[in-house]
């Protein structure tokens, strides 16, 4: 009972702030101009996105553009946005009691700081499931509801994977799922540093810094950095909702319904991001339970 009284405050500190409905006022104003840029100029925007593979395929211009797509698209271009939304509250969790001079008071009271610390990532994972939701209505929803349905065409590289609408929604379901976990990792990691600050400014701003190091570090393709780094990476392993709309073919070329053409990489990656989410939580529960509360 008492986790769960620290729960509904955690969750009351965080929807009093003001900042906290940035991201949902954001997210809806990102999607909302991408819907609008697409209901105008849809084939426009389509031979730009697939411009290298127009050589390669005969693109169904006006077929493809649907609900389905249009959501995928927006979420290739949020999701790598969303880790500075979600560090902007995680972030402040410990850090904003310390500036407020309110922590000594907390934790002086009958309440295992274990117990706190894990109230206070309880509450910022619902944060992001709550993010993801409101996502979800505005870009895949909505944007049935405008463009409505159709079979999913998605590009990768000189690759065309065509899936059935009858077998899309799980697939959006299963990457937001996945979503959730990446940016959970970013909320354990926000946390962590809030602990070892006395400002809201510097954990917000240290988390930020290290998803740009190791985004910018994935992104060079540099032989050593993919044989030692990237593998290890959370930043690698965050695109893996993006498995979900690759499937596999027979040998007529024909896509297989209901299959994800790499399985295990998905599974790994789900693995890497729950050993990150661990070993954030482990180093932030350790420090705080020694740290000395002062302000």
């Amino acid at each position: 009972m008492m986790f769960i009284t620290l729960l509904r405050i955690e969750l009351f500190k965080i929807f009093k702030r003001p900042r906290t409905y940035i991201a949902f006022g954001a997210i809806a104003m990102i999607v909302l101009l991408v819907q609008l840029a697409l209901k105008v100029n849809g084939k426009d925007f389509i031979q730009l996105y697939t411009d290298s593979q127009s050589d390669t395929f005969e693109i169904p211009y006006e077929s493809m553009n649907n609900g389905y797509f249009v959501c995928v698209a927006v979420l290739h271009m949020i999701l790598i946005h969303v880790p500075l939304l979600v560090a902007l509250i995680a972030g402040d969790m410990i850090s904003g009691e310390a500036g407020l001079g309110t922590l000594r008071l907390v934790v002086g009271k009958p309440i295992g700081r274990t117990e706190l610390i894990l109230s206070k990532f309880m509450a910022s994972t619902i944060y992001v499931v709550m993010l993801l939701v409101w996502m979800a209505i505005f870009a895949l929803f909505g944007s049935i509801l405008l463009f409505g349905s159709g079979d999913l065409v998605v590009f990768r590289e000189e690759n065309m994977h065509l899936m059935n609408q009858q077998d899309v929604l799980w697939r959006f379901f299963a990457a937001f799922v996945f979503a959730a976990l990446a940016l959970t990792t970013i909320a354990a990691m926000a946390l962590m540093f809030s602990a070892f600050s006395e400002n809201s400014l510097g954990p917000i701003v240290a988390t930020v810094c290290v998803v740009i190091v190791f985004t910018i570090v994935q992104q060079l393709k540099v032989p050593l950095f993919e044989q030692t780094i990237n593998p290890w990476s959370f930043t690698t392993h965050m695109l893996g909702w993006k498995g979900f709309f690759y499937v596999e073919k027979t040998a007529e070329g024909v896509t297989i319904d209901g299959s994800v053409e790499n399985p295990a990489s998905l599974v790994k990656s789900a693995g890497v991001l729950l050993g990150y989410i661990l070993l954030f939580l482990t180093v932030t529960v350790q420090y705080f339970k020694r740290k000395d509360i002062l302000s």
